[in-house]
């Protein structure tokens, strides 16, 4: 590990006296998990604490409307939950380990669409999106659990460009890294949603799609649990892992 070495004064009764402070020369990854609607933080823990291991400072939390703000399901808009991941998002990038320059965000389903709209309002890296869900623009301010389910169900359905919603619109404007990741048998999120997803990350540095195959969106067996974790393990080691290594082409900034 790189030690880094800083001499400081200490005032102290109106003198001085020496110290120093000793800390690691380089700050690390900072990465941030969203959860789908109906889900909560737990299940993307274990992954966390995977990936914490090789060298990352890592946040899961629970938007408002689930778990411990259950009470508030029916109430919540898009609106307040965006606000609860710009809220996450500031806390990580405050904790005095993480380089703010280089902070991932991974998001399923409903925590991809936000973590798509997160992408025009902070600075991202990288960005992995599990069957990102759609929604349209208009009824912003609606209870999310309001708005109408097979609406939504023909929305997500259509082909649509950066120019008709403004989650693609963002995708649009990302220049960062991007790993779509596709349930095969998807009842919620279908491929033509996927597809507009993809379509839409014209700026993108490179773009990853992976399809789980026999996956429900869900990711109700073990099976499938285990192909994701393994893809988005992989990833976050290349991506994440190996721009740190490039930077610091010697030595590993964690591990010595």
């Amino acid at each position: 590990m790189t030690i880094h070495s800083e001499p400081i004064e200490i005032q102290v009764d109106g003198q001085t006296i020496a110290g120093t402070i000793v800390s690691p020369g380089a700050k690390v990854p900072g990465i941030l998990f969203v959860h789908g609607w109906g889900g909560s933080q737990q299940r993307d823990l274990a992954r966390a604490k995977q990936i914490t291991g090789l060298g990352c400072v890592c946040m899961t939390f629970d938007l408002r409307g689930h778990e411990k703000t259950q009470s508030q399901r029916l109430s919540v808009t898009r609106e307040q939950n965006l606000a609860d991941l710009i809220a996450a998002y500031d806390r990580l990038v405050s904790h005095p380990a993480v380089d703010t320059s280089a902070i991932a965000l991974i998001g399923s389903s409903y925590g991809g669409y936000l973590a798509a709209l997160l992408t025009a309002l902070r600075p991202i890296k990288w960005l992995a999106l599990r069957v990102p869900a759609l929604y349209w623009d208009d009824e912003w301010s609606l209870p999310k659990q309001a708005l109408d389910r097979q609406r939504l169900g023909d929305y997500r359905q259509r082909q649509l460009g950066p120019g008709d919603n403004r989650a693609l619109g963002a995708c649009a404007e990302f220049a960062g890294d991007v790993l779509l990741v596709e349930s095969e048998q998807d009842n919620y999120v279908p491929h033509s949603t996927l597809m507009s997803y993809r379509s839409a990350f014209v700026s993108a540095h490179s773009l990853t799609h992976r399809i789980l195959d026999g996956a429900d969106h869900a990711l109700s067996t073990d099976r499938s649990q285990k192909a994701y974790s393994s893809i988005l393990g992989a990833w976050i080691s290349e991506m994440v892992i190996g721009a740190r290594l490039d930077r610091y082409p010697h030595h590993s900034p964690w591990y010595s």
